[in-house]
């Protein structure tokens, strides 16, 4: 038996023991020593956007502790980390390269038990053949907590792919969560000028440190400060790193004419939102999405990650047990002061 923070409905997680995932043909088992907490995860048990009995988590990262029979690329004992979906490469989608939207992908390839959902937050997760080439060795001078960053930095690349990221550009990054920042160094290893905006005073002191201007959008004209810095022009692009839709309109102002704002946290449906449509047809900025990874991206992920071109301990500040896994989700709904990346560490 295991122990598992099972979502039982909305707001409610609960610590139960669960029999260890049994693994079949193609498949490893994994001893998670790593998940970190992410925003669709918060969303999915505030918002009860999926049915229980679930366990969540996918930012993983761990050891294997068993592999199927005939199995030779993996070993017990590699340290890995995992990703949680995997698209065909060969759908209407994949042929367009909108991974996201491929019914595979969509399919979630690792669990601790219930419906798969990630399966992270608990002691072992079950990895399925679909998945297996998102399983990837983490170098021995690498942290689990560095290397669970893993998928969330893909996910930043592609919406830095999306977003169509030049350098020379100015980029407004509103909102230095840990997607933020992550969205912060992406930009600026493009070659891009960065301004992060965030409301609290140490998300933007770890925005200094990493050579980005941090700005308080309670004391500074953001839209203005762009424009001041771009010879009247404003930012050539806008990322919307905060789950609010209030702050769109702030971004769309903040760019250019011909700019681009690239929304990524806003991944619930049936977020409105209201826009100055004028701002987007007479103005032609582009408004864009971006959601979940690319495989193709997965390589340069690595590479950033464990060279740490991208530094992710820095923003490591909050580690729980799964026992506290209340207390965990607690920091990452309502960030503290002194708080960033939230994991669990079973």
């Amino acid at each position: 038996m295991m122990k598992a923070a099972v979502y039982r409905g909305v707001d409610y997680l609960q610590v139960e023991a669960l029999p260890v995932p049994e693994i079949g043909p193609g498949e490893v088992l994994v001893r998670v020593h790593t998940c970190g907490v992410c925003g669709t995860d918060l969303k999915k048990i505030h918002f009860g956007l999926v049915g229980p009995p679930r366990v969540f988590g996918h930012e993983i990262a761990g050891t294997i502790a068993a592999v199927s029979p005939g199995e030779a690329e993996w070993h017990v004992g590699d340290r890995v980390v995992v990703q949680h979906h995997i698209p065909c490469g060969d759908c209407f989608y994949c042929h367009r390269g909108l991974y996201a939207s491929c019914p595979v992908y969509r399919q979630t390839g690792t669990t601790a038990g219930f419906e798969p959902a990630g399966g992270g937050f608990a002691e072992y997760v079950r990895v399925m053949p679909f998945v297996r080439r998102g399983i990837v060795r983490i170098p021995d001078d690498v942290s689990f907590a560095e290397a669970s960053f893993l998928e969330p930095l893909n996910t930043v690349l592609k919406g830095a792919q999306v977003a169509r990221a030049q350098a020379g550009e100015l980029a407004l990054v509103i909102g230095q969560g840990p997607i933020g920042l992550l969205f912060t160094q992406v930009l600026k290893e493009r070659g891009l000028a960065v301004v992060g905006s965030d409301l609290l005073p140490f998300r933007r002191e770890v925005t200094s440190a990493l050579g980005a201007v941090a700005v308080d959008p309670r004391a500074v004209d953001v839209p203005s400060l762009c424009q001041d810095t771009t010879e009247g022009r404003g930012a050539d692009l806008a990322v919307v790193a905060a789950p609010s839709t209030a702050v769109v309109e702030e971004a769309l102002r903040a760019v250019r004419p011909g700019g681009r704002v690239l929304l990524f946290a806003q991944t619930r449906m049936g977020d409105a939102l209201t826009l100055d449509a004028g701002q987007i047809c007479a103005r032609e900025k582009c408004l864009l999405g971006s959601y979940s990874a690319d495989v193709n991206l997965q390589p340069l992920a690595a590479d950033l990650l464990f060279s740490r071109r991208v530094r992710t301990a820095p923003l490591v500040t909050h580690r729980y047990p799964l026992d506290e896994i209340a207390a965990a989700i607690q920091v990452a709904t309502h960030p503290r002061s002194d708080s960033l990346k939230v994991v669990v560490q079973p």
